[in-house]
């Protein structure tokens, strides 16, 4: 782990630069940050230079330019690369939201339906996605989850979403296999 210690602004802008750049097949812009985290484009450049001299972000000029995160900017934000991996679908009140992918779930009180909250790490911009919205989250790569409910809150740095969970499914064909599975293995 990178021992750079960021400023808040920095974190929040080299975020949203990771962020953005996850499905972009170019530069991002300090225009599309700076709309990303709801702050002035020249608030965006000048944290830029920084996090260019602390060797996170790359320039690149021209028309077509913009920002790009290096190696390290992933490491000191402790996040993955989700170059190649496999896509978890979001949905918001059944639209498709394209450039976006979940990257992690984290889920609280499964055991009590009213209480029930998940956490999702979204790379890309969840700037489509409000407060109130109803959300459909998989199905997940491995296991073929679903799971929907209400977005009580998005977090400031532009990628996490707290969600009240109404409803969690699982393929049933692959429940069934399982339980098979496990019968059998009870007759042995």
């Amino acid at each position: 782990m990178s021992t750079i210690q960021l400023t808040s602004s920095q974190k929040r802008v080299l975020t949203a630069l990771v962020n953005l750049a996850e499905n972009a097949d170019r530069p991002v812009s300090g225009r599309k940050i700076a709309e990303a985290i709801d702050r002035n484009p020249g608030t965006v450049r000048n944290r830029m230079q920084s996090l260019r001299d602390l060797r996170l972000v790359e320039g690149v000029p021209g028309p077509s330019g913009g920002y790009v995160p290096t190696d390290g900017a992933y490491e000191t934000l402790g996040v993955e690369r989700m170059d190649g991996a496999e896509t978890t679908p979001v949905s918001v009140d059944g639209d498709s939201v394209e450039g976006v992918n979940v990257e992690e779930i984290d889920l609280s009180s499964v055991a009590n339906p009213e209480l029930c909250r998940a956490e999702l790490v979204i790379r890309g911009s969840i700037e489509p996605i409000e407060a109130g919205d109803h959300v459909t989250v998989g199905p997940t790569p491995a296991t073929g989850l679903r799971l929907s409910g209400t977005v009580d809150a998005t977090e400031v740095d532009g990628n996490t979403l707290l969600l009240r969970v109404d409803g969690m499914e699982t393929p049933a064909a692959d429940a069934a296999d399982t339980a098979d599975a496990a019968n059998a293995s009870a007759a042995d």
